[in-house]
């Protein structure tokens, strides 16, 4: 049988819920799916937010032949098939590439002259943001529409769409588990009215606790995990974050997220201690790109190892915190006058940029932070 999601999916904007900014009267996507506007996006947003079912609505609203392909499993052969298809009466074909983010560089390149023809409209779908995860020159050619989270009383409207008893405090304790994944949380009641004859907190949590007891990408185990991995490295625990590096791949987590966090880390923890962590991490960022798994598990395995083994100083983290808090709290303080910046005669002579940066006895910062230690 096809799954509830899959059965309650509405198929019309009357029927959807959420996202009101994008598709409320007057809204972008409601005018390009009501005036039939053909053209290529992206929808950023978290999980069970609705973003492949506005895809499809949005299909048929331009009458396009719609397929749809993962990005953790498909590869140019499979958008290959797909333009060779016949499309029927001429019909625009539409590819909705979930996890588009999954896609490393050369495959984002083959898909490029595709959508500035306007051979394929695609609709990429990312949890990520599409700044960082999509190449440029596809982004450029991209709208990118941004889903915001489903509220409480819109996850409830869902619920009623299943029609299954489901009594208040299930409802609410639904809902603050689902955190907005709308999926997840109709998944959870189909699996719990297949098992049990009524859908309480108690069936909710059995059901939970079976479906469950595997890493989840989007649940409390996923932070509990990153977070293992990055204290590990932070304590020079080599072995410990290696572990945690492979439990995470074997769960399936994205390598990229983990090479991000490495990224980070070289800064954030390692520092002015050792600068190359730096480059040996933003190295294993570009193999993982490039090289895509089962290969760049190597590379992550070598930047851990790395960084769990080299010298640790947070004193930029920290400095970077303290300036953080005085931009904030003191607003846009004057620049001194000798650091400004002078273009013109008329600024040179009233006193702009009279000192290029060369007295090391000078305080350069504005006045009300003269004195201002960042650094220990």
């Amino acid at each position: 049988m096809e799954p509830l999601a899959n059965r309650i999916r509405p198929r019309g904007l009357e029927g959807f819920v959420g996202q009101e900014h994008l598709v409320g009267i007057g809204k972008p996507l409601r005018l390009a799916i009501e005036n039939g506007h053909i053209f290529s996006f992206i929808l950023w947003g978290t999980p069970g937010t609705g973003k492949t079912t506005l895809a499809r609505i949005y299909a048929n609203a331009i009458n396009a032949e719609f397929y749809e392909l993962s990005a953790v499993s498909a590869g140019k052969e499979d958008i290959r098939k797909i333009l060779k298809a016949e499309a029927e009466d001429g019909r625009p074909k539409l590819l909705f590439l979930d996890e588009i983010h999954r896609f490393n560089k050369a495959q984002q390149d083959f898909l490029l002259p595709f959508v500035e023809s306007g051979e394929l409209v695609l609709i990429g779908a990312t949890t990520e943001n599409p700044s960082f995860e999509v190449i440029p020159a596809l982004l450029s050619r991209l709208r990118v529409f941004v889903f915001e989270e489903l509220r409480p009383e819109q996850m409830s409207a869902i619920f009623d769409r299943t029609e299954l008893e489901i009594g208040p405090k299930a409802r609410e304790w639904l809902i603050e588990m689902a955190n907005g994944d709308a999926r997840q949380a109709i998944s959870m009641l189909e699996s719990t009215a297949q098992l049990y004859d009524a859908i309480t907190v108690e069936t909710l949590k059995e059901t939970l606790q079976a479906k469950f007891l595997r890493y989840d990408k989007k649940g409390e185990e996923h932070y509990n995990v990153i977070s293992a991995f990055i204290k590990s490295m932070r304590a020079s625990k080599a072995d410990a974050a290696m572990y945690y590096l492979a439990r995470m791949l074997e769960s399936g987590e994205d390598p990229k997220f983990i090479a991000r966090r490495m990224v980070i880390f070289a800064s954030e923890d390692i520092g002015l201690a050792q600068p190359t962590a730096l480059v040996v991490a933003n190295a294993v960022f570009r193999a993982v790109e490039t090289i895509g798994l089962p290969e760049c598990a190597l590379n992550l395995a070598h930047g851990v190892a790395y960084l769990a083994n080299a010298a640790k100083d947070r004193s930029a983290t920290e400095a970077i915190g303290k300036a953080s808090d005085d931009a904030k709290k003191f607003g846009n303080l004057p620049v001194p006058m000798k650091i400004r910046n002078a273009p013109t005669r008329l600024m040179k002579d009233l006193g702009y940029g009279k000192d290029e940066g060369n007295d090391p006895e000078g305080d350069l910062l504005p006045e009300k932070l003269r004195g201002r230690k960042y650094f220990k």
